[in-house]
């Protein structure tokens, strides 16, 4: 058996004589050898650099969710209209990647279209190969960012559940309150009537009318209030499901935009089947007319070697 022998230097001696010969200098002599050992990086394609920057973005969001989650959960170490600016800027976030993923969809669909030969059958395999490659690393974008959202949505929703917790015990706290006021009230008034005995008659029914009106308008405005924080509660409630809705919503429109790409495309398909068949159809037609042609010449062609024999 042979031994196998290593080239290697062989190989690079005449790189050196070649490139010597051709006026190469020692410094190009020396990078081009250095080429062997360290390859030079690949530069990377404008898809890459693109997918790498919205991953970045999406990386910048979750960081600055995680800064401020404590700010934004809790209600005693910032205002309200703190929160709104944070829950802004994430949103501004959110809109901002989506956007960047929505343009990568986008130019994967052009490279799609121009990949594709004659009748939508792809004509280079690598290509088909590269484009199936970058429909994965959309995905995983869009899988991370919805992650990130999920996570937000889920801070929304403590946020929201804080507040109607806050404002739901004032709403039951309340009712006590107004009974111990209105024992109290009655107190003072048991000593005003036993301390009004001695007053005469119209003094007491002046007291005993301004006693009745107070107790009812107590009655009236702790019944207001019942009403008016009922009514926080409930719009609390109903921005928190307009939230809710609108990440809802901005899911559909996803889901609707890619059911309509999907749609054109198959429209696309059966226009083409059409063609095919018309064009199958035309040439079923010529096959069965050239047939019926060849079996008429040749039934001619023996009757007459027939006749003529």
């Amino acid at each position: 058996m042979a031994k196998v022998r290593d080239r290697t230097e062989d190989f690079k001696d005449a790189v050196r004589h070649t490139a010597l010969s051709l006026g190469y200098d020692e410094s190009k002599l020396a990078a081009i050898l250095a080429n062997f050992i360290i390859h030079k990086r690949r530069q990377r394609s404008p898809f890459t650099k693109a997918a790498l920057k919205t991953l970045e973005s999406i990386g910048t969001l979750e960081h600055f969710m995680l800064k401020h989650r404590k700010d934004y959960v809790d209600l005693h170490r910032t205002t309200e209209q703190e929160r709104d600016s944070i829950e802004h800027e994430v949103s501004a976030f959110i809109k901002a990647c989506q956007e960047q993923i929505d343009v990568l969809k986008n130019s994967i669909n052009d490279e799609e279209d121009t990949s594709k030969g004659w009748f939508g059958i792809r004509a280079d395999k690598f290509n088909a190969d590269t484009v199936a490659h970058k429909h994965g690393v959309v995905l995983s974008l869009s899988e991370r960012l919805h992650s990130v959202t999920s996570q937000f949505d889920q801070l929304r929703a403590i946020r929201f559940q804080d507040a109607i917790s806050k404002a739901t015990p004032r709403r039951k706290f309340k009712p006590v309150v107004k009974s111990s006021s209105e024992d109290a009230s009655k107190s003072n008034n048991l000593d005003v009537r036993e301390l009004d005995q001695f007053r005469p008659e119209p003094l007491k029914v002046q007291q005993q009318l301004l006693d009745d009106e107070t107790r009812a308008l107590q009655v009236e405005l702790s019944s207001l209030l019942d009403a008016v924080q009922q009514t926080e509660t409930k719009m609390v409630e109903m921005s928190a499901l307009n939230h809710l809705m609108a990440t809802h919503v901005l899911q559909q429109a996803q889901q609707i935009e890619q059911l309509y790409l999907q749609a054109v495309e198959a429209t696309t398909n059966v226009e083409l089947g059409n063609k095919e068949l018309s064009q199958a159809i035309q040439r079923n037609s010529s096959s069965r007319t050239f047939l019926l042609l060849f079996l008429f010449v040749l039934t001619f062609s023996i009757l007459f070697l027939d006749w003529y024999s």
